[in-house]
């Protein structure tokens, strides 16, 4: 008998085994979806879908640690609010989680989070915001994996392509003195990065955006529906990406704005 979820069922296996690093980026829309009336919870669907990703690591962005008035609003659901910040409601069992505000609202706030199927280490924010209307952050946090500390950092980025990269140089920046010169780095997370135009000063950076060996060009994350631009990436420094993939249908259309990608990473 068949016991996999749809979503499980939708994911292709790992194609490089035990020894590749399987990484995840996933912007999940605060783990709610539609406006009005007709706004539904989805962090429950979420973590069914951080669970059938099996990734050493996931990146996620617009997470949020607490919002007094959805919680308000979905503790009448059947399934309700969480009662803990939603990056450690994500978590599969046995993961450790890091986690950062970036920026904080009304009624709440929201940032970015890691969740690591390894040790990890200690954890590093620093702000890029560019202006005073978009709060954005880095968290940086070096795993254990393979005898080898990985530095993972998550990012999500400006709306406006000056403030991309503007916050591109203070990533490089903050690089070149939080991260040894000879460590295995993946930058990954929501780049907004709508023309295709970062991939330059990010490899200037020392960065490469991870695409497969088999030449497979990039893959578009949003709209999740029916998606168009690929805002969601990975980019690398002595690893090399062997596999890439996009889940797709209607399950994962509703679950954010964004659809997740995932890679196969091996050390370069």
């Amino acid at each position: 008998m068949n016991t996999r979820s749809p979503l499980q069922s939708s994911l292709l296996p790992p194609h490089t085994g035990l020894g590749a690093l399987r990484v995840a980026t996933y912007n999940i829309h605060k783990g709610v979806r539609g406006v009005g009336p007709r706004k539904r919870l989805e962090i429950h669907n979420l973590g069914l879908a951080v669970e059938a990703f099996d990734a050493d690591l996931v990146f996620l962005q617009e997470v949020r640690l607490f919002h007094t008035r959805e919680a308000r609003r979905f503790d009448r659901t059947h399934f309700g609010w969480p009662p803990q910040g939603q990056a450690e409601y994500l978590a599969p069992e046995g993961y450790e989680v890091a986690y950062r505000t970036n920026a904080v609202t009304r009624h709440g706030e929201h940032g970015n989070a890691l969740l690591a199927r390894w040790p990890i280490g200690d954890v590093g924010h620093h702000d890029v915001s560019d202006h005073r209307f978009e709060q954005r952050g880095l968290l940086h946090v070096p795993v254990q994996w393979a005898g080898l500390t990985v530095h993972a950092i998550v990012v999500h980025f400006g709306l406006v392509h000056r403030s991309r990269v503007r916050q591109v140089q203070r990533l490089a920046d903050y690089i070149a003195h939080e991260v040894p010169a000879d460590a295995p780095l993946v930058v990954a997370g929501d780049f907004n990065d709508w023309g295709e135009r970062l991939d330059a000063p990010m490899r200037a950076a020392g960065l490469q955006r991870a695409r497969p060996l088999s030449g497979q060009g990039a893959q578009a994350t949003f709209p999740s529906l029916a998606p168009v631009f690929s805002l969601d990436r990975f980019y690398l420094r002595g690893l090399a990406c062997t596999s890439t993939m996009v889940p797709r249908g209607l399950a994962w259309a509703r679950m954010s704005d964004h659809l997740p990608l995932i890679a196969e990473l091996a050390l370069a």
